[in-house]
């Protein structure tokens, strides 16, 4: 994966100290945005601002600089992501979250920095419904059990449980019929594959 091309020269790094913003559109490492705003519909505003692609300049501002595949459309920095990589940004659009779909991407940099700004955009819908954020944050699914003894579990809990690493096994002295053998079986499968696919993931992040 090619990363942050330190010989691109864009229109921001010939300011050696540039503005806040020009820095922050600048290539760079991978580095979280510090807001100068305090409200966060005004950080949202601020943050987008710096996400804008960069445009051609000729006497007044037209079409897009580097509206080019496997090109920062905010830096122009090289970049090439691969369909695995968790980073990977969404399809860059002419106006950040609305507008026409652009043919570039982002670089690790400003990927981070739309990470950042989707967060913050999940904070302001919580805040607008009275949630907490971090009860608006997605959870893993857990299988949902009756409070008290545990005296029948379906398909479905037992694949959960395994997956999670439990093992479950026939009260002693049971005698299965072949029916309770097979669920009881498809569910250890299904369960040892997820478990697999787990580690797989884990695996590849490393």
């Amino acid at each position: 994966m090619l990363g942050y091309n330190p010989n691109m020269i864009t229109t921001a790094q010939t300011q050696a100290f540039g503005s806040h913003k020009d820095m922050a559109r600048a290539a760079g490492p991978i580095i979280p945005y510090e807001f100068r705003e305090i409200k966060p519909k005004k950080q949202l505003k601020e943050i987008r601002k710096i996400l804008l692609p960069e445009k051609k300049r000729f006497i007044f501002k037209y079409g897009y600089k580097f509206n080019l595949q496997h090109r920062c459309v905010v830096c122009g920095s090289q970049q090439q992501w691969e369909t695995s990589d968790p980073m990977r940004p969404p399809l860059p659009l002419s106006n950040v979250n609305r507008g026409r779909p652009l043919m570039g991407t982002y670089c690790p940099k400003h990927a981070g920095i739309f990470k950042q700004m989707e967060m913050l955009q999940q904070q302001i819908l919580a805040e607008e419904h009275g949630l907490e954020f971090r009860a608006y944050l997605p959870k893993p699914k857990v299988p949902a059990f009756r409070r008290g003894p545990l005296t029948d579990l379906n398909q479905s809990d037992m694949s959960s449980l395994i997956a999670a690493g439990w093992l479950i096994e026939p009260p002693k002295g049971t005698k299965e019929n072949p029916t309770e053998q097979y669920v009881r079986l498809m569910a250890e499968i299904n369960g040892k594959l997820k478990q697999i696919e787990n580690i797989v993931g884990v695996i590849d992040r490393e």
